[in-house]
């Protein structure tokens, strides 16, 4: 069943946002070659910890039986990781690129965002992919208006990314978002079989595109069944924001006004 908010359930939502926002201004001031990726999951749990919040994804279940819970504030992928890397002593290097997504949980309900930065100086390549990932995002966000279906996101994505010779990650989609971190709908970055429902006043749902360089095909680190990454290794990038559907423009709530 999709969840449609009420006002007052999109301030509180909104609320949330904006500590989401205060967490990836703050790990924006610190991304540099030399840091470790634990370092930015600890900055992010001292701002959502003075705020009186919570971190959405601590604790979430895994994909499989024997997953452990989420251990960290954020999930934060290196590279060829795609989603779900889990912070650790591993050293940002420079000419990496760092995707980190993050989830706010306050007064009963949740925000979720990710961005992918640089890590000092880049390869117009890797700068590429990021800015069309984004790109991708916005293209999508531009669609989800009153009266339009899901499909009508996940197409815009699709054709932004494909269009530069790009690939959609198909394993891993968005989702609703509000009392619970994940919600229906689902919202594919792809076209599929699947039109989804019409988008009325009041859904939230998070949109999220994963752009590989390469293959869309990825795969799951057996050790730890968290990390995902590109099956052919080559570099992914991830941006997302969550959106609430309004009889006109969409907003999104995880983006500074």
């Amino acid at each position: 069943m999709i969840n449609i908010k009420s006002r007052s359930q999109i301030d509180k939502m909104q609320k949330s946002a904006d500590i989401l926002i205060r967490v990836f201004d703050e790990l924006e001031k610190v991304i540099e070659p030399g840091i470790t990726t634990k370092y930015l999951d600890s900055i992010a749990a001292e701002v959502i910890r003075k705020h009186d919040a919570l971190p959405s994804f601590k604790g979430q279940p895994g994909m499989f039986r024997d997953s452990i819970p989420f251990p960290a504030v954020l999930c934060i992928s290196v590279n060829d990781e795609v989603i779900h890397g889990l912070p650790s002593d591993r050293v940002l290097l420079e000419g990496d690129i760092v995707s980190i997504d993050g989830g706010v949980l306050l007064d009963g309900f949740h925000s979720d965002a990710a961005r992918t930065y640089a890590v000092g100086n880049i390869s117009p390549e890797a700068q590429r992919l990021i800015d069309v990932t984004r790109d991708s995002f916005f293209a999508g966000a531009a669609a989800a208006v009153y009266g339009n279906r899901i499909s009508h996101i996940s197409a815009a994505i699709q054709q932004v990314v494909e269009s530069n010779g790009y690939s959609v990650v198909r394993d891993f989609i968005g989702h609703g978002v509000g009392r619970e971190l994940h919600e229906e709908p689902e919202v594919p970055n792809f076209v599929s079989k699947f039109k989804g429902p019409r988008l009325e006043p009041g859904m939230a749902i998070a949109v999220e595109p994963m752009v590989n360089m390469g293959t869309y095909e990825v795969t799951v680190d057996m050790d730890n069944k968290w990390t995902v990454y590109t099956k052919d290794h080559s570099l992914s990038a991830h941006y997302e924001n969550t959106i609430v559907i309004t009889e006109d423009e969409p907003m999104i709530l995880t983006l500074k006004r």
